[in-house]
């Protein structure tokens, strides 16, 4: 949702006329990492702070230090942070409402404008607008907008991050205009041939005479083509709101789905007599959705929640929002089987949902980690009593109009599933506030104390109960609780490190090396090998899904290594310099892991196949090593140099895991979703062929790599937009002279780029790593790294070189237009 403009009139920091009425405010800011006092005073002296651009997020910047929690990443994001911004005003806008807008700001927002405390906001999550009209100076002097930022340790169980991590707008309205997230669009009636779009828009009116105004409603098409108009004339009071209520039908709609994700734009356009006052864009779909005991419905077909959960971070970039960096995340996703997101453990960005709309993903919007009582020490309980009813009414404003969206959650695994007498009291009152505005999605939440939140009444006040980690428990709960919907809402948690196979296979208990096995199979007490969950969803079929935890790797939280128990030297970090997850399927760089592929190989139906471990075992000639094959196909055979090591049927041929099963003893657990052998090492070749219907399909095959020879390079995309913000990820890898990866390789590269671009951050996706994310240097990790460039406001070509000793350099070149 925002306001249209045609022309964006900012000239350095002056707008000469008001032809914008929605102005970025990104660019040209002054930061200062530390306490000043007096900085919110139009008078203080900012001209040696540093220069920068948002979104900004300082401690990504690093460095890493054991004396910073490793639960949050091991980076300084507490501390104080300020932010100012210099700006003038045309006399023009005087009379005018005019608002700024910050999407997200990491946390305890405190804001002011011209010495003038306008306002503050603690949840560094939820976006919010400040009317800052009567603080402006509208002669052409200097206006100072100033933000104060206290994140405090121990506020959060994962790397928050730190900073004006979102966009900011400067919003420029007359005093009769659409509200702040101001229009409710919602489909009634969805078929093929008719779809029913009802239309709510509020309208404020922020001067001191009553408004009588006439509502456009126009609705276009992607292609932009005018579909249907509607309009009603209403009065709004002084200093009041009054709601336009429309709706129209649009004949043989294109309807929203994951696979054809059609999306329409509707025009909101308010009139007075012959001038126009506001015009507000909304995008939406059109689509519909149902909640049964049996399941779920999307446009009254059955689908299960392939699901992820995904922190909000994007690794080398930390918290910073750049639309690009949650795009590959999210296709990323999607190319292993994903169909769904759940938003763990806060609301996303606006470009998160945006591309959620556009790619055919279904969200579920979480709201809190928390409520009363804490997790840890400075976490958002001690907000919750005065902000919790703004934040989440904030959220669903915010966000109904998205169609991903199809279910809300008030809370992860909430302490209060414990209490007895008041849990399930907070728990309505937050599905009370929901619905207050929203009834055409059901609320959630995110329950792992089973039995108890049923017990006590609390899962009771939510639509669906989400279960978290009780596979085994699903049968019994829908024999107890026969009409309530169900799905895992946090599965599995398995661990691992990307290319690191560890022989013996560790079980049960964490490697000298700090990293975790790629045979998926390791996990903290609670968890559990990928194949327990889908034994369970197969034999519970009115399941809905899973979302595993976690679709990537994120900043903190290294389980399981640390453990607050464990620590001498500060908390969680008994296991330094482990401080990034292991839990995702993709580490953070954004390169698959093995547990990828297993996934793919149950939510993809075009022919797939997978092998691991790598070939390179020298000095272990004639030594079992396991080897495993994921694939989506019905057969699949091995070959080691030439010779087979016999074919395998999936759903027949099992394959025997030991595991720590839900806090048990180890037991075994047989699975048929992966396959296979027990192979005596020889260097050379490993090569596993899949068959469907007794015919050969596809095949994949693994080389004994020679010594690191060449640093090889791909980029995602050859041409990217020129405008200052679009990013180009360039896969670095360390081959041997024929092209194999070198899987052991660790060699440091060196980076530089020229051109119409810049060296964002590099990574590595190694959880124990202490480079820092903003060098122009990394070391290999499992044979790769990551290069991120990005593009300037000017076109033109960006090279970016790949430089390290004893190898042979590469370079790869992006037109950014």
């Amino acid at each position: 949702m925002n306001k249209l403009f045609s022309l964006l009139c900012f000239v350095a920091l002056s707008i000469s006329s008001l032809c914008a009425q929605n102005i970025n405010f990104n660019n040209s800011w002054k930061f200062y990492n530390n306490k000043a006092e007096g900085a919110e005073n139009t008078s203080f002296d900012d001209s040696k702070w540093r220069d920068l651009n948002l979104p900004h997020d300082w401690a990504i910047e690093g460095p890493f230090d054991v004396k910073y929690n490793a639960r949050a990443g091991g980076l300084p994001f507490h501390g104080t942070g300020w932010y100012r911004k210099h700006f003038k005003m045309d006399a023009n806008a005087k009379g005018k409402v005019v608002s700024l807008e910050f999407e997200g700001a990491m946390y305890n927002a405190h804001v002011w404008v011209n010495g003038q405390f306008v306002g503050k906001r603690p949840y560094g999550y939820i976006g919010f607008e400040f009317d800052v009209s009567k603080y402006l100076k509208y002669d052409g002097s200097d206006n100072v907008v100033a933000v104060r930022l206290t994140p405090e340790d121990l506020s959060s169980r994962w790397y928050p991050g730190a900073g004006l991590y979102r966009s900011v707008w400067l919003k420029i309205d007359n005093p009769v205009h659409v509200k702040q997230w101001g229009t409710f669009i919602t489909t009634p009636t969805v078929t093929s041939k008719i779809g029913v779009i009802q239309n709510e828009t509020t309208v404020v009116n922020k001067s001191n005479i009553n408004a009588t105004v006439t509502v456009k409603q126009e609705y276009f098409n992607a292609e932009n083509k005018l579909v249907a108009t509607e309009t009603e004339d209403i009065t709004v009071k002084a200093n009041g709101t009054a709601v336009s209520a429309l709706y129209t039908k649009i004949k043989n709609p294109l309807i929203w789905d994951t696979e054809t994700p059609h999306l329409y734009n509707a025009v909101t356009t308010i009139i007075s007599g012959n001038e126009v006052l506001d015009t507000y864009k909304t995008r939406f779909g059109i689509r519909s959705i149902a909640y049964t005991k049996d399941g779920f419905f999307l446009n009254n077909k059955p689908i299960r929640f392939n699901g992820v959960c995904l922190h909000h971070d994007n690794g080398a970039l930390g918290s910073a929002v750049y639309r690009r960096a949650d795009e590959r995340k999210l296709q990323i996703m999607k190319s292993m089987g994903v169909n769904a997101i759940r938003t763990s453990h806060n609301p996303p960005s606006r470009e998160f949902l945006e591309l959620c709309d556009e790619l055919g993903l279904l969200v579920q919007d979480e709201a809190f980690d928390v409520w009363k009582m804490e997790k840890v020490p400075n976490g958002y309980n001690v907000f919750f009593e005065e902000w919790g009813a703004r934040d989440i009414k904030d959220m669903v404003l915010r966000d109904r109009n998205h169609p991903s969206i199809v279910m809300w959650s008030i809370g992860n695994e909430i302490i209060e599933q414990k209490d007895k007498k008041n849990g399930w009291k907070t728990a309505k009152m937050l599905n009370d506030y929901v619905k207050e505005l929203d009834r055409t999605r059901p609320t959630s939440a995110g329950f792992n104390n089973y039995s108890g939140p049923y017990d006590n009444n609390m899962a009771q006040q939510v639509d669906i109960a989400g279960v978290n980690y009780k596979p085994t428990k699903y049968s019994e709960i829908r024999e107890n609780y026969p009409e309530m919907p169900l799905y895992g809402s946090e599965t599995s948690s398995c661990t691992s490190s990307r290319g690191v196979y560890h022989l013996p296979i560790e079980k049960y208990k964490t490697h000298e090396s700090k990293h975790v096995t790629s045979y998926d199979l390791i996990g903290p007490p609670w968890a559990y090998p990928p194949d327990v969950e889908f034994h369970f969803q197969e034999q519970n079929p009115h399941s809905m899904g899973e979302f595993i935890w976690t679709g990537f790797d994120y900043l903190g939280e290294p389980t399981p290594y640390g453990g607050k128990d464990n620590s001498t030297n500060g908390y969680w970090n008994a296991d330094w310099p482990s401080h990034s997850s292991y839990f995702g399927a993709v580490d953070l760089c954004g390169f698959p892991k093995d547990r990828f592929y297993l996934y793919q190989s149950q939510w993809t139906t075009k022919p797939m196949i997978h092998l691991l471990p790598h070939w390179n075992w020298q000095g272990m000639e004639g030594q079992t090593i396991p080897v495993y094959c994921y694939t989506n196909c019905d057969s699949a055979e091995l070959f080691v140099n030439g010779k087979s090591m016999g074919k395998r049927v999936k759903g027949k041929d099992l394959t025997e895991l030991k595991v720590d099963f839900l806090r048990y003893e180890p037991k075994t657990f047989k699975s048929k979703y992966r396959l296979s052998w027990d192979v005596p090492y020889e260097a050379g070749t490993i090569k596993v062929v899949g068959y469907k219907n007794g015919k050969q399909i596809l095949e994949k095959q693994i080389n004994t790599a020679g010594k690191p020879a060449k640093v090889s390079l791909s980029v995602d995309r050859e041409e990217i937009n020129a405008n200052g913000e679009d990013l180009a990820y360039i896969t670095v890898r360390i081959e041997d002279k024929n092209g194999n990866l070198c899987p052991n390789a660790d060699n440091l590269v060196n980076f530089s780029v020229k051109g119409a671009g810049e060296l964002l951050a590099v990574d590595n996706g190694n959880q124990t790593s202490l480079e820092s994310f903003q060098a122009s240097h990394r070391k290999a990790f499992s044979g790769m790294c990551l290069a991120i460039v990005k593009a300037s406001n000017t076109a033109g070509k960006i090279t970016l070189y790949a430089k390290s000793k004893g190898l042979k350099s590469s370079k790869v070149d992006i037109v950014s237009k």
